[in-house]
């Protein structure tokens, strides 16, 4: 005896339960018109079977079990609240059927009576209680009630408890007995067995998924538009997870109600699964008994009477099998059953293996999100309160890339030895993969879930290939440069081919050109396989040649050093560690090319300062700690940068290199001048000159001394214009930029601005690019200014695009220097939304020039202030001036400072507000004193920074008029 079945959902867990995941953001409407159809399916279906079955009482309960449904259907409003009911009802027309197929009233003496009885009640107890509701509704006119989620919650439970009696011993040998007697031999022999024809329950929705909402939403549109998917990933990326959570979303268990199933294959072995076994598991989650020559057709049989969602899950076990050729009937297999009209596929892999001729949509899981990682791991470790750690805990779980199952190991290995945040931190910086391990099985051991990646047939099948490719890209943090690897690994035949297996079994992915490792698999792999002694020999000889190459001369190409900085980085600090002799020098050279093309800080500063100072490591070490500093000094990490030449001075001059000790000096008076400050600038400058090392000084050393001794005297204005760059103007080298600095001083000192300029354009003439750029540079520079002073200014603005052109793609921190001044230029014409255009447009590569010179930053931060300050917008420039003096405060610039503060001060004189207009101006006036620089002065080095003349509170500040007579 046989009936339709109905479309039921069928729920793992109540409505009621707060855990529960509640239904996907289908509106509610079209979510009750879905349920109004499904209990018309409902109805139906228990109507056939109520004139199907034999026995009186189980018709009645029938009848009452259709007008409870009928009832909902029609006046109940909260139709979608009773999807757990209409489960209970489609569950006690399954029972019904099965359990009185055959009987007669003979059978209600014994325990059958009793359990139908039972049910009696139940069922007339809830057709009464939502009669009533039906009643309720007539009578004050309204068409639709109201059942409380309460109530229902205990229908469900009373329906749940009685339908308990049904599955006992028994019951279950009634129906067995019949069963067996219905269908006869001819039945058994088609594989279907009654023992198994109970209704399968899939798995339910895991507990813990975060963060995969919009991922489960789009994978499960798919599924009920009958995609076939795959879901690929490394092990531990909750692949698992999210077929489990897509099983349990409501339209699809509206569309596939109990034809929902899912298939593990976890926990067999790939080198010893049969086809036999891959079909006999796969039935066996149907129901059925395999019996005959043709699983492929009995499966086909039974999956073709109604719409069927299929989850293979663990699916890299038996594709990776298939590749025997005693089982390569497997992936047609699959193909056939994914041909079947209504049925749909969901596969789970850690292999991009998948069954040809099925048109899958892959996709790729990646890692949770920041905040879902923490959420996932706090739900667990609740040991310490998560405001005070969750900076700590956030970067911890960064350096697990967010990967699901490493932080679920984490968490509890956390909670399980009561770990305070601190001790976990320790233990993770001590142990990295093995804090991981603290179980046996994929679940409870990172370890356990990475063997079974490698012990896969293809893997093992590249022999030790394969585990040096994997310990080579462990080894490297930014992975393989796939366009490099055959010459990083010439001793790895087919490493491309190596990378595809890899890749295709997830222990490896490909991104920007790169082959890349998640981090814990990194770390085990790198705690279980070092690198190959011969394969680290061959990545040396490639990055070292081409770090000599390129810092022997700047304009080789820097493809490599630009691509691969992080691995060429992390490769010398390996090398410091073992080989520091025979890696100095392409330290050294390294961090001069990473200045040049890529500048950003290093981790390589530790590793210098510990160097073993002797004779033989001392010329050696103070190269790279001058390297260091240069670099630091470029990227604005000014103390850091003085600290590193400081140290190289003192090497050198144990050394005896006075040569180098001066460059030292003059680097380190430089940053001073850099940072505005000018008398310590000077002061280093002039006690050098009359150090012991300045008499074995060349002479061209001595004029390179006396030009930056010169530079920190014309901001101070401690000599007669008429000395400055005088004593280096003869030197070879510096002579064509001296005299352009000279006549640059004269211009500051007030000096004759026609001569001046005469002069600029004599100089420039003179240049010859590209071997003087830098005096072109200077000489165009002077030029401009000059054009700005005369109020000249489209030939300010013509001069500055020209220096703009020049060193376009060269030098893009000076592009934006001089975008900046064409801004001051246009807010000095009065075009103000120019001005802010060029702000922006000068901003474009500020994200980058920001990491990597914090002096960038705050030129252009105060120029737009200055803008906004001239246009009027006091509120914005008064932000502006305050954001670049927060900055200044933490760079110690005091160049900038006194700019903004002025610039504070003149916001409060334009508002009236005079008591801050002369603290503004007395802070300005005391930085000014800092940094060696007459108030009267504070812009005559750099006209361009200069507020317009409309403002003159400073000014009148300064003469002490009113409304500042008083102050002093």
């Amino acid at each position: 005896m046989s009936s339709k079945k109905s479309n039921t959902n069928r729920f793992k867990q109540s409505k009621n339960d707060p855990n529960a995941k509640q239904p996907s953001s289908e509106p509610k409407a079209s979510l009750d018109d879905n349920v109004s159809q499904l209990l018309g399916a409902t109805i139906a279906a228990i109507n056939v079977t109520k004139d199907l079955v034999p026995i009186d009482l189980a018709k009645g309960i029938l009848g009452t079990v259709a007008n409870i449904l009928i009832i909902a259907q029609s006046v109940i409003k909260n139709k979608s609240d009773f999807l757990a009911i209409v489960d209970r009802c489609e569950t006690i027309r399954e029972i019904l059927e099965r359990a009185t197929k055959g009987a007669t009233n003979d059978n209600l003496r014994g325990y059958l009576g009793h359990a139908l009885s039972q049910l009696n009640v139940s069922v007339n107890r809830i057709n009464s209680e939502v009669a009533s509701r039906k009643e309720q509704g007539f009578w004050k006119k309204l068409f639709f009630v109201a059942i409380d989620r309460d109530q229902i919650a205990g229908w469900e439970k009373d329906l749940d408890r009685v339908l308990v009696l049904f599955s006992t011993e028994m019951i279950a040998g009634i129906a067995i007995r019949v069963e067996k007697l219905a269908l006869g031999p001819q039945d058994n022999a088609n594989g279907i067995d009654g023992l198994n024809c109970r209704p399968y329950m899939p798995p339910s929705r895991p507990s813990m998924l975060y963060g995969r909402d919009d991922l489960v939403a789009e994978l499960m549109n798919l599924v009920v538009n009958d995609e076939h998917i795959a879901l690929i990933g490394p092990g531990g990326m909750g692949k698992s997870s999210l077929a489990k959570a897509i099983l349990n979303e409501s339209p699809v268990m509206m569309k596939f109600a109990d034809r929902r199933f899912f298939v593990t294959y976890d926990g067999l072995d790939p080198s010893t699964i049969t086809f036999d076994t891959f079909m006999t598991r796969f039935a066996g989650v149907l129901g059925m008994q395999l019996a005959g020559a043709d699983p492929v057709g009995q499966i086909s049989s039974f999956l073709r009477s109604a719409t069927t969602l299929i989850v293979l899950d663990n699916a890299e076990t038996f594709e990776e099998a298939s590749e025997s050729s005693a089982l390569k009937e497997i992936p047609p297999a699959i193909a056939e059953i994914a041909d079947i009209p209504g049925v749909t596929l969901i596969l789970t892999s850690r292999s991009r293996r998948n069954a040809p001729n099925v048109e899958w949509i892959t996709k790729d899981i990646p890692p949770l999100d920041s905040s879902s990682a923490q959420e996932a791991f706090f739900r667990i470790y609740r040991t310490a309160s998560r405001s005070n750690t969750e900076e700590e805990i956030t970067n911890l779980l960064e350096e697990l890339e967010f990967h699901p199952l490493s932080i679920n190991l984490l968490a509890n290995a956390a909670q399980q030895n009561r770990w305070s945040p601190r001790t976990l931190l320790e233990r993770w910086k001590d142990r990295h993969s093995a804090v991981l391990d603290h179980g046996e099985g994929k679940l409870q051991s990172l370890s356990y879930t990475m063997e079974l990646s490698l012990s896969s047939p293809s893997v093992q099948k590249l022999g030790e290939n394969g585990r040096h490719a994997l310990a080579v890209i462990a080894f490297l943090p930014q992975g393989l440069n796939e366009d490099l690897a055959s010459d990083l690994l010439p001793s790895l035949p087919q490493v491309s081919t190596v990378c595809d297996v890899l890749c295709m079994q997830s222990l490896v992915y490909r991104q920007d050109n790169f082959i890349k490792m998640l981090a814990p698999i990194r770390h085990f792999v790198r705690d279980s396989l070092p690198p190959d002694s011969t394969c680290l020999r061959e990545i040396r000889a490639l990055y070292y040649r081409t770090v000599q190459q390129c810092s022997e001369a700047r304009d080789n190409p820097a493809d490599i050093i630009i691509s691969d900085h992080l691995n060429i980085e992390h490769v010398v600090a390996f090398d410091l560690a073992c080989i520091p002799e025979e890696i100095y020098r392409a330290c050294w050279q390294f961090l001069q090319c990473l200045e040049w093309h890529v500048p950003r800080p290093t981790t390589l500063a530790p590793a210098i300062f510990n160097i073993v100072e002797k004779s033989s490591t001392l010329m050696s070490k103070a190269k790279c700690l001058w390297q260091l500093g240069c670099l630091y000094s470029t990227i604005s990490q000014l103390t850091e940068g003085m600290k590193a030449v400081k140290a190289a001075e003192a090497l050198y001059l144990t050394a005896g290199d006075h040569e180098h000790v001066a460059h030292c000096v003059t680097e380190c008076a430089d940053t001073y001048r850099s940072q505005g400050r000018f008398i310590q600038s000077q002061q280093v400058l002039e006690d050098f000159q009359h150090s012991d090392s300045w008499k074995h000084l060349s002479e061209t050393t001595k004029a390179n001394t006396w030009f930056f001794l010169d530079i920190a005297r014309m901001y101070t204005f401690t000599a007669s214009v008429d000395e400055l760059f005088v004593k280096s103007m003869e030197d070879r080298i510096l002579g064509l930029r001296s005299k352009i600095r000279h006549w640059e001083a004269r211009l500051c000192y007030g000096g004759d601005i026609v001569q001046v300029k005469t002069y600029l354009e004599d100089l420039f003439r003179q240049c010859a690019p590209p071997r003087d750029l830098t005096e072109c540079r200077e000489a165009l520079r002077g030029l401009a200014e000059v054009a700005f002073c005369e109020g000249r200014l489209s030939d300010a603005m013509d001069i500055l695009q020209k220096l703009v052109e020049m060193l376009e793609g060269q030098d893009p921190q000076r592009v934006l220097w001089y975008t900046v001044w064409k801004a001051a230029v246009a807010s000095k014409q009065g075009n103000h939304a120019l001005a802010r255009e060029l702000i922006q447009q000068a901003s474009r590569p500020l994200e980058f020039l920001a990491l990597r010179n914090a002096h960038a930053f705050l030129h252009r931060n105060y120029a737009s202030a200055r803008i906004e300050l001239t246009a009027g917008e006091y509120h914005s420039a008064e932000s502006q001036f305050t954001t670049t003096i927060e900055s200044c405060d933490m760079q110690g610039n005091l160049m900038f400072k006194a700019y903004s503060l002025r610039g504070l001060g003149e916001v409060a004189f334009a508002r009236g507000d005079f008591a801050v207009a002369a603290q503004r101006f007395a802070e300005t006036r005391s930085v000014c004193t800092e940094m060696g620089v007459s108030p009267q002065n504070l812009y005559s080095c750099i006209t361009f920074n200069a507020l317009p003349d409309i403002f003159k509170g400073w000014a009148i500040f300064l003469e002490g008029r009113s409304p500042f007579a008083n102050v002093i």
